[in-house]
Protein backbone atom coordinates (compact mmCIF):
# COMPACT_ATOMS: atom_id res chain seq x y z
CA UNK A 1 0.00 0.00 0.00
CA UNK A 2 2.66 2.34 1.15
CA UNK A 3 4.82 1.84 -2.37
CA UNK A 4 0.95 2.50 -4.19
CA UNK A 5 0.69 5.69 -2.52
CA UNK A 6 4.63 6.85 -2.85
CA UNK A 7 4.08 5.70 -7.17
CA UNK A 8 0.84 7.94 -6.89
CA UNK A 9 2.41 10.87 -4.98
CA UNK A 10 5.25 10.77 -7.82
CA UNK A 11 3.21 10.38 -11.02
CA UNK A 12 1.31 13.54 -9.90
CA UNK A 13 4.30 15.30 -9.12
CA UNK A 14 6.87 13.98 -12.01
CA UNK A 15 7.60 17.16 -15.02
CA UNK A 16 5.19 19.54 -15.07
CA UNK A 17 2.68 19.34 -11.87
CA UNK A 18 -0.82 17.51 -11.97
CA UNK A 19 -2.54 15.92 -15.19
CA UNK A 20 -3.74 18.72 -17.45
CA UNK A 21 -2.40 21.38 -19.30
CA UNK A 22 -3.68 23.74 -21.82
CA UNK A 23 -2.63 23.40 -25.83
CA UNK A 24 -2.75 26.25 -28.21
CA UNK A 25 -4.65 25.24 -31.41
CA UNK A 26 -3.46 27.46 -34.05
CA UNK A 27 -0.14 29.14 -34.32
CA UNK A 28 0.86 31.77 -32.78
CA UNK A 29 4.96 32.00 -34.31
CA UNK A 30 4.62 35.31 -36.41
CA UNK A 31 3.50 38.67 -36.58
CA UNK A 32 0.89 37.80 -38.97
CA UNK A 33 -0.59 35.30 -36.80
CA UNK A 34 -0.46 37.84 -33.53
CA UNK A 35 -2.89 39.53 -35.58
CA UNK A 36 -5.33 37.17 -36.30
CA UNK A 37 -5.46 35.16 -32.70
CA UNK A 38 -5.40 38.74 -30.61
CA UNK A 39 -6.26 42.54 -31.80
CA UNK A 40 -7.30 43.56 -34.64
CA UNK A 41 -8.84 40.22 -35.89
CA UNK A 42 -10.13 38.48 -32.69
CA UNK A 43 -13.01 41.63 -33.06
CA UNK A 44 -14.18 39.51 -36.45
CA UNK A 45 -15.47 36.80 -34.20
CA UNK A 46 -16.57 38.81 -31.34
CA UNK A 47 -18.59 40.70 -33.27
CA UNK A 48 -20.18 37.57 -35.20
CA UNK A 49 -20.89 36.40 -31.80
CA UNK A 50 -22.37 39.33 -30.32
CA UNK A 51 -24.91 39.15 -33.86
CA UNK A 52 -25.56 35.50 -32.82
CA UNK A 53 -24.58 33.93 -29.48
CA UNK A 54 -24.50 30.58 -30.96
CA UNK A 55 -21.61 31.53 -32.89
CA UNK A 56 -19.69 30.94 -30.17
CA UNK A 57 -19.60 26.94 -30.91
CA UNK A 58 -17.76 28.08 -34.53
CA UNK A 59 -15.80 30.51 -33.50
CA UNK A 60 -14.45 29.12 -30.21
CA UNK A 61 -13.37 26.40 -27.85
CA UNK A 62 -16.71 26.16 -26.65
CA UNK A 63 -18.60 23.28 -29.01
CA UNK A 64 -15.92 20.75 -27.63
CA UNK A 65 -15.35 22.08 -23.77
CA UNK A 66 -17.19 20.57 -20.70
CA UNK A 67 -16.59 21.83 -17.25
CA UNK A 68 -16.27 19.04 -14.73
CA UNK A 69 -17.77 20.93 -11.44
CA UNK A 70 -17.27 19.71 -7.96
CA UNK A 71 -17.00 21.42 -4.43
CA UNK A 72 -15.26 18.66 -2.63
CA UNK A 73 -17.96 17.43 -0.74
CA UNK A 74 -18.09 13.89 -1.41
CA UNK A 75 -14.56 12.68 -3.11
CA UNK A 76 -14.81 8.68 -4.13
CA UNK A 77 -14.58 6.89 -1.23
CA UNK A 78 -12.89 10.15 0.80
CA UNK A 79 -15.97 12.21 1.79
CA UNK A 80 -15.88 15.89 2.54
CA UNK A 81 -11.93 16.91 2.03
CA UNK A 82 -12.96 19.86 0.17
CA UNK A 83 -12.34 21.63 -3.32
CA UNK A 84 -8.70 21.75 -3.37
CA UNK A 85 -8.31 18.55 -2.07
CA UNK A 86 -10.48 17.10 -4.73
CA UNK A 87 -8.65 18.60 -7.93
CA UNK A 88 -6.34 15.68 -8.32
CA UNK A 89 -9.63 13.58 -8.96
CA UNK A 90 -11.49 16.32 -11.11
CA UNK A 91 -7.97 16.17 -13.12
CA UNK A 92 -8.10 13.01 -13.93
CA UNK A 93 -11.62 13.26 -15.20
CA UNK A 94 -10.46 15.87 -17.39
CA UNK A 95 -7.94 12.89 -18.62
CA UNK A 96 -10.52 10.43 -19.20
CA UNK A 97 -12.57 12.54 -21.14
CA UNK A 98 -9.45 13.57 -23.42
CA UNK A 99 -8.51 10.30 -23.61
CA UNK A 100 -11.46 8.30 -24.81
CA UNK A 101 -13.61 11.01 -26.07
CA UNK A 102 -11.19 13.41 -27.20
CA UNK A 103 -13.01 16.36 -25.19
CA UNK A 104 -11.09 19.44 -23.47
CA UNK A 105 -12.03 19.90 -19.85
CA UNK A 106 -11.79 22.91 -17.31
CA UNK A 107 -11.96 21.21 -14.15
CA UNK A 108 -13.47 23.88 -11.48
CA UNK A 109 -13.20 23.44 -7.91
CA UNK A 110 -16.20 25.67 -6.03
CA UNK A 111 -14.75 26.59 -2.65
CA UNK A 112 -18.86 26.79 -1.47
CA UNK A 113 -20.35 23.99 -0.03
CA UNK A 114 -23.65 25.85 -0.58
CA UNK A 115 -26.02 24.08 -2.82
CA UNK A 116 -26.70 27.91 -4.24
CA UNK A 117 -23.20 28.91 -4.29
CA UNK A 118 -22.84 26.12 -6.93
CA UNK A 119 -25.96 26.68 -8.92
CA UNK A 120 -25.27 29.93 -9.62
CA UNK A 121 -21.52 29.88 -10.43
CA UNK A 122 -22.53 26.91 -13.40
CA UNK A 123 -25.11 29.41 -14.35
CA UNK A 124 -22.69 31.96 -14.75
CA UNK A 125 -20.63 29.35 -16.70
CA UNK A 126 -22.48 28.66 -19.60
CA UNK A 127 -21.19 30.60 -21.96
CA UNK A 128 -17.81 29.38 -21.64
CA UNK A 129 -18.37 25.82 -22.10
CA UNK A 130 -20.23 23.23 -24.03
CA UNK A 131 -21.27 21.18 -20.86
CA UNK A 132 -21.33 20.77 -17.31
CA UNK A 133 -20.10 17.27 -15.79
CA UNK A 134 -20.98 17.69 -11.73
CA UNK A 135 -18.93 15.59 -9.85
CA UNK A 136 -18.34 14.32 -6.10
CA UNK A 137 -21.05 16.66 -4.94
CA UNK A 138 -22.87 14.84 -1.43
CA UNK A 139 -25.98 14.04 -1.51
CA UNK A 140 -28.94 15.90 -0.88
CA UNK A 141 -27.17 18.92 -2.41
CA UNK A 142 -26.61 17.10 -5.89
CA UNK A 143 -29.86 16.34 -6.54
CA UNK A 144 -30.64 20.12 -5.99
CA UNK A 145 -27.93 21.44 -7.79
CA UNK A 146 -28.44 19.07 -10.93
CA UNK A 147 -32.48 19.59 -10.80
CA UNK A 148 -32.14 23.64 -11.41
CA UNK A 149 -29.39 23.54 -13.47
CA UNK A 150 -31.35 21.31 -16.17
CA UNK A 151 -34.22 23.84 -15.89
CA UNK A 152 -32.55 26.81 -16.11
CA UNK A 153 -29.50 26.42 -18.56
CA UNK A 154 -29.51 25.25 -21.96
CA UNK A 155 -26.81 22.97 -22.19
CA UNK A 156 -25.86 19.76 -21.55
CA UNK A 157 -25.78 19.07 -17.26
CA UNK A 158 -24.90 15.32 -16.01
CA UNK A 159 -24.04 14.68 -12.07
CA UNK A 160 -22.00 11.39 -13.55
CA UNK A 161 -21.86 9.93 -10.08
CA UNK A 162 -25.99 9.54 -10.17
CA UNK A 163 -26.03 8.91 -14.49
CA UNK A 164 -22.72 7.51 -15.22
CA UNK A 165 -23.20 4.68 -12.73
CA UNK A 166 -26.83 4.45 -13.39
CA UNK A 167 -26.01 3.85 -17.19
CA UNK A 168 -23.02 1.46 -17.04
CA UNK A 169 -24.72 -0.69 -14.18
CA UNK A 170 -28.27 -0.62 -16.25
CA UNK A 171 -26.01 -2.43 -19.31
CA UNK A 172 -24.74 -4.74 -16.83
CA UNK A 173 -28.08 -5.75 -15.58
CA UNK A 174 -29.45 -5.98 -18.96
CA UNK A 175 -26.86 -8.71 -19.58
CA UNK A 176 -26.89 -10.34 -16.53
CA UNK A 177 -30.78 -11.03 -17.26
CA UNK A 178 -30.16 -12.39 -20.43
CA UNK A 179 -27.21 -14.96 -19.35
CA UNK A 180 -29.58 -15.85 -15.84
CA UNK A 181 -32.98 -16.09 -18.16
CA UNK A 182 -34.80 -13.45 -16.28
CA UNK A 183 -37.40 -11.02 -18.04
CA UNK A 184 -36.62 -7.47 -16.28
CA UNK A 185 -40.41 -7.22 -15.59
CA UNK A 186 -40.39 -9.80 -13.14
CA UNK A 187 -37.09 -9.63 -11.32
CA UNK A 188 -37.01 -8.52 -7.64
CA UNK A 189 -34.02 -5.50 -6.96
CA UNK A 190 -32.89 -4.78 -3.89
CA UNK A 191 -30.31 -1.43 -4.00
CA UNK A 192 -28.60 -1.19 -0.83
CA UNK A 193 -27.22 2.32 -0.62
CA UNK A 194 -30.02 5.37 -1.07
CA UNK A 195 -27.51 8.39 -2.12
CA UNK A 196 -27.15 9.83 -5.48
CA UNK A 197 -25.98 6.45 -7.08
CA UNK A 198 -28.24 4.15 -5.46
CA UNK A 199 -31.12 6.98 -6.28
CA UNK A 200 -30.05 7.24 -9.75
CA UNK A 201 -29.60 3.42 -10.31
CA UNK A 202 -32.99 3.05 -8.91
CA UNK A 203 -34.85 5.98 -11.32
CA UNK A 204 -33.03 4.21 -14.19
CA UNK A 205 -34.04 0.62 -13.77
CA UNK A 206 -37.37 1.80 -13.56
CA UNK A 207 -36.84 3.28 -17.43
CA UNK A 208 -35.44 0.30 -18.43
CA UNK A 209 -38.37 -2.17 -17.18
CA UNK A 210 -37.83 -3.15 -13.86
CA UNK A 211 -40.97 -3.02 -11.86
CA UNK A 212 -41.24 -0.39 -9.40
CA UNK A 213 -43.44 -2.84 -6.65
CA UNK A 214 -40.52 -5.00 -7.50
CA UNK A 215 -38.26 -2.77 -5.75
CA UNK A 216 -36.78 -2.37 -2.42
CA UNK A 217 -34.34 -0.02 -1.08
CA UNK A 218 -32.26 -0.40 2.00
CA UNK A 219 -29.72 2.46 3.59
CA UNK A 220 -27.82 2.55 6.77
CA UNK A 221 -30.86 2.60 8.64
CA UNK A 222 -32.88 -0.29 7.08
CA UNK A 223 -35.48 -0.96 4.14
CA UNK A 224 -36.85 2.52 3.11
CA UNK A 225 -40.82 0.97 3.70
CA UNK A 226 -43.94 3.45 3.32
CA UNK A 227 -43.94 5.39 6.80
CA UNK A 228 -40.86 5.46 7.98
CA UNK A 229 -39.85 8.74 9.86
CA UNK A 230 -36.37 8.16 10.41
CA UNK A 231 -33.21 9.85 8.15
CA UNK A 232 -35.55 10.19 4.93
CA UNK A 233 -35.81 12.89 2.23
CA UNK A 234 -37.83 13.80 -0.50
CA UNK A 235 -35.81 11.33 -3.15
CA UNK A 236 -36.44 8.69 -0.99
CA UNK A 237 -39.83 9.16 -0.46
CA UNK A 238 -40.40 7.78 -4.32
CA UNK A 239 -39.11 4.25 -3.38
CA UNK A 240 -40.50 3.88 -0.10
CA UNK A 241 -42.55 0.24 -0.19
CA UNK A 242 -45.63 -0.52 1.71
CA UNK A 243 -43.95 -3.44 3.27
CA UNK A 244 -43.05 -5.96 6.79
CA UNK A 245 -39.17 -6.11 5.83
CA UNK A 246 -37.11 -4.13 8.00
CA UNK A 247 -33.54 -5.55 6.97
CA UNK A 248 -31.19 -5.92 4.48
CA UNK A 249 -31.13 -9.37 5.77
CA UNK A 250 -35.28 -9.56 4.99
CA UNK A 251 -34.80 -7.79 1.91
CA UNK A 252 -32.71 -9.64 0.07
CA UNK A 253 -34.17 -13.18 0.63
CA UNK A 254 -35.60 -14.41 -2.55
CA UNK A 255 -34.18 -11.40 -4.16
CA UNK A 256 -33.00 -11.75 -8.08
CA UNK A 257 -31.13 -8.56 -7.86
CA UNK A 258 -28.79 -7.16 -5.37
CA UNK A 259 -27.22 -3.87 -6.26
CA UNK A 260 -24.50 -2.28 -3.41
CA UNK A 261 -23.49 1.43 -3.91
CA UNK A 262 -22.92 1.55 -0.18
CA UNK A 263 -19.83 0.46 2.00
CA UNK A 264 -16.56 -2.55 2.27
CA UNK A 265 -18.64 -5.74 4.14
CA UNK A 266 -22.24 -4.80 4.08
CA UNK A 267 -23.11 -7.72 2.41
CA UNK A 268 -22.30 -11.54 3.88
CA UNK A 269 -22.49 -14.93 2.32
CA UNK A 270 -25.21 -16.03 4.10
CA UNK A 271 -27.20 -12.97 2.53
CA UNK A 272 -26.36 -14.52 -0.79
CA UNK A 273 -27.52 -17.90 0.11
CA UNK A 274 -31.02 -16.83 0.72
CA UNK A 275 -30.80 -15.21 -2.74
CA UNK A 276 -32.85 -16.84 -5.40
CA UNK A 277 -31.74 -18.97 -7.82
CA UNK A 278 -29.06 -17.44 -10.60
CA UNK A 279 -28.68 -14.23 -7.99
CA UNK A 280 -27.02 -11.00 -9.82
CA UNK A 281 -24.97 -9.37 -7.91
CA UNK A 282 -23.20 -5.60 -8.04
CA UNK A 283 -21.09 -4.91 -5.59
CA UNK A 284 -19.76 -1.26 -6.44
CA UNK A 285 -18.56 0.23 -3.21
CA UNK A 286 -14.55 1.45 -4.11
CA UNK A 287 -12.02 1.03 -3.59
CA UNK A 288 -13.65 -2.56 -1.30
CA UNK A 289 -16.70 -3.75 -2.61
CA UNK A 290 -19.64 -4.68 -0.22
CA UNK A 291 -18.80 -8.91 -0.83
CA UNK A 292 -15.80 -9.80 -2.37
CA UNK A 293 -16.16 -11.98 -5.51
CA UNK A 294 -14.39 -14.57 -3.67
CA UNK A 295 -17.02 -14.84 -0.74
CA UNK A 296 -19.77 -14.29 -3.22
CA UNK A 297 -18.75 -17.28 -5.60
CA UNK A 298 -18.05 -19.84 -2.72
CA UNK A 299 -21.88 -19.05 -1.48
CA UNK A 300 -23.37 -19.03 -4.27
CA UNK A 301 -21.25 -21.01 -7.56
CA UNK A 302 -24.30 -19.68 -9.70
CA UNK A 303 -23.81 -16.15 -9.08
CA UNK A 304 -23.40 -13.28 -11.90
CA UNK A 305 -21.21 -10.83 -9.94
CA UNK A 306 -19.66 -7.10 -11.01
CA UNK A 307 -17.37 -4.79 -8.96
CA UNK A 308 -16.49 -1.29 -9.46
CA UNK A 309 -12.50 -2.77 -9.16
CA UNK A 310 -10.52 -3.42 -12.36
CA UNK A 311 -8.72 -6.35 -11.05
CA UNK A 312 -12.16 -8.49 -11.25
CA UNK A 313 -14.67 -9.12 -13.90
CA UNK A 314 -17.42 -7.29 -14.90
CA UNK A 315 -15.94 -3.67 -13.42
CA UNK A 316 -18.79 -0.98 -13.68
CA UNK A 317 -16.55 1.88 -14.46
CA UNK A 318 -17.94 4.73 -15.31
CA UNK A 319 -15.55 5.61 -18.13
CA UNK A 320 -17.75 2.91 -20.13
CA UNK A 321 -20.48 6.68 -20.45
CA UNK A 322 -19.66 10.12 -19.69
CA UNK A 323 -17.08 10.57 -22.49
CA UNK A 324 -19.45 9.13 -25.11
CA UNK A 325 -22.42 10.54 -23.84
CA UNK A 326 -20.76 13.99 -23.56
CA UNK A 327 -19.12 13.53 -27.02
CA UNK A 328 -22.58 13.02 -28.57
CA UNK A 329 -24.15 15.75 -26.80
CA UNK A 330 -22.15 17.85 -28.08
CA UNK A 331 -21.35 16.88 -31.26
CA UNK A 332 -25.38 17.38 -31.41
CA UNK A 333 -24.96 20.89 -29.47
CA UNK A 334 -27.79 19.19 -27.34
CA UNK A 335 -29.89 21.53 -24.86
CA UNK A 336 -29.87 18.57 -22.29
CA UNK A 337 -29.05 14.92 -21.59
CA UNK A 338 -31.92 13.30 -21.33
CA UNK A 339 -33.62 9.79 -20.26
CA UNK A 340 -34.02 8.33 -23.59
CA UNK A 341 -30.50 9.45 -24.54
CA UNK A 342 -29.37 7.87 -20.77
CA UNK A 343 -31.20 4.71 -21.93
CA UNK A 344 -29.85 4.42 -24.95
CA UNK A 345 -26.10 4.48 -23.82
CA UNK A 346 -27.34 1.64 -21.34
CA UNK A 347 -29.14 -0.62 -24.29
CA UNK A 348 -25.67 0.40 -26.46
CA UNK A 349 -23.03 -0.69 -24.54
CA UNK A 350 -25.71 -4.19 -23.48
CA UNK A 351 -25.51 -4.91 -27.19
CA UNK A 352 -22.28 -4.52 -27.73
CA UNK A 353 -21.23 -7.08 -25.07
CA UNK A 354 -23.03 -9.80 -27.04
CA UNK A 355 -20.49 -8.66 -30.03
CA UNK A 356 -17.42 -10.94 -31.08
CA UNK A 357 -14.38 -9.10 -28.97
CA UNK A 358 -11.57 -8.02 -31.61
CA UNK A 359 -7.95 -9.89 -30.92
CA UNK A 360 -6.74 -5.68 -30.40
CA UNK A 361 -9.08 -6.21 -27.31
CA UNK A 362 -8.09 -9.36 -26.19
CA UNK A 363 -4.27 -8.55 -26.15
CA UNK A 364 -4.96 -5.39 -24.44
CA UNK A 365 -6.08 -7.22 -21.55
CA UNK A 366 -3.39 -10.15 -22.06
CA UNK A 367 -6.08 -13.13 -22.64
CA UNK A 368 -6.85 -15.16 -25.49
CA UNK A 369 -10.54 -14.80 -25.67
CA UNK A 370 -13.33 -12.47 -24.08
CA UNK A 371 -17.02 -14.11 -24.66
CA UNK A 372 -20.19 -12.95 -23.53
CA UNK A 373 -21.30 -14.56 -20.66
CA UNK A 374 -20.95 -14.61 -16.79
CA UNK A 375 -17.56 -12.87 -16.50
CA UNK A 376 -18.28 -10.83 -19.53
CA UNK A 377 -21.39 -8.75 -19.19
CA UNK A 378 -20.11 -4.65 -20.18
CA UNK A 379 -17.66 -3.93 -22.36
CA UNK A 380 -14.22 -3.45 -21.84
CA UNK A 381 -13.05 0.29 -21.08
CA UNK A 382 -10.23 0.15 -23.77
CA UNK A 383 -12.38 -1.15 -26.77
CA UNK A 384 -12.46 1.32 -29.39
CA UNK A 385 -16.04 0.04 -30.31
CA UNK A 386 -17.43 1.83 -27.18
CA UNK A 387 -16.85 5.44 -28.81
CA UNK A 388 -18.82 4.36 -31.93
CA UNK A 389 -21.49 2.04 -30.24
CA UNK A 390 -22.80 4.30 -27.50
CA UNK A 391 -22.39 7.98 -28.78
CA UNK A 392 -23.68 7.31 -32.30
CA UNK A 393 -26.71 6.08 -30.08
CA UNK A 394 -26.94 9.06 -28.06
CA UNK A 395 -26.48 10.98 -30.68
CA UNK A 396 -29.97 9.37 -32.34
CA UNK A 397 -31.77 9.24 -29.23
CA UNK A 398 -30.98 13.18 -28.51
CA UNK A 399 -32.20 14.15 -32.45
CA UNK A 400 -35.32 12.05 -31.85
CA UNK A 401 -36.06 13.64 -29.24
CA UNK A 402 -35.61 17.11 -30.11
CA UNK A 403 -32.88 18.29 -27.43
CA UNK A 404 -30.75 18.51 -30.68
CA UNK A 405 -29.48 21.46 -32.08
CA UNK A 406 -27.83 19.98 -34.94
CA UNK A 407 -29.01 16.80 -37.05
CA UNK A 408 -26.95 14.44 -39.06
CA UNK A 409 -26.80 11.24 -41.02
CA UNK A 410 -26.08 8.38 -38.37
CA UNK A 411 -24.38 6.28 -40.63
CA UNK A 412 -21.88 9.77 -41.69
CA UNK A 413 -21.51 10.14 -37.93
CA UNK A 414 -20.28 6.56 -36.94
CA UNK A 415 -17.32 6.92 -40.11
CA UNK A 416 -16.36 9.90 -37.79
CA UNK A 417 -16.15 8.13 -34.77
CA UNK A 418 -14.62 5.18 -36.25
CA UNK A 419 -11.72 7.64 -37.17
CA UNK A 420 -11.47 9.58 -34.09
CA UNK A 421 -11.64 6.16 -32.37
CA UNK A 422 -8.05 5.23 -34.46
CA UNK A 423 -6.59 8.23 -33.88
CA UNK A 424 -7.26 8.24 -29.80
CA UNK A 425 -5.64 4.42 -30.03
CA UNK A 426 -2.54 5.48 -31.68
CA UNK A 427 -2.02 8.46 -30.05
CA UNK A 428 -2.25 7.14 -26.45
Amino acid sequence: MHSCKQDALNYHRAGRNGKIAIVATKPCRTQEDLRLAYTPGVAAPCLEIARSPDLSFEYTARGNLVAVVSNGTRVLGLGNIGPGAGKPVMEGKAVLFKRFADIDVFDLEVNSEKAEDVIKFCQLLEPTVGGINLEDIRTPECFQIEDVLCQTLSIPVMHDDQHGTAIVSGAALLSALEIAGKKIADVQVVFLGAGAAGIACAKHYRQLGVDPERMLMVDANGVIYSGRTEAMTSHMEPFARNTNLRSLTEAVRGADVLVGLSAKGTVTPEMLKTMAPRPIVFALANPEPEISPEDARAARSDVIMATGRSDYPNQVNNVLGFPFVFRAALDVRARAINEAMKAAATHALASLAREKVPDSVCRAYGVRKIEFGPEYIIPKAFDPRVLVWVASAVAGAAMETGVARQTFDLDTYRERLKQLGARLMHSS
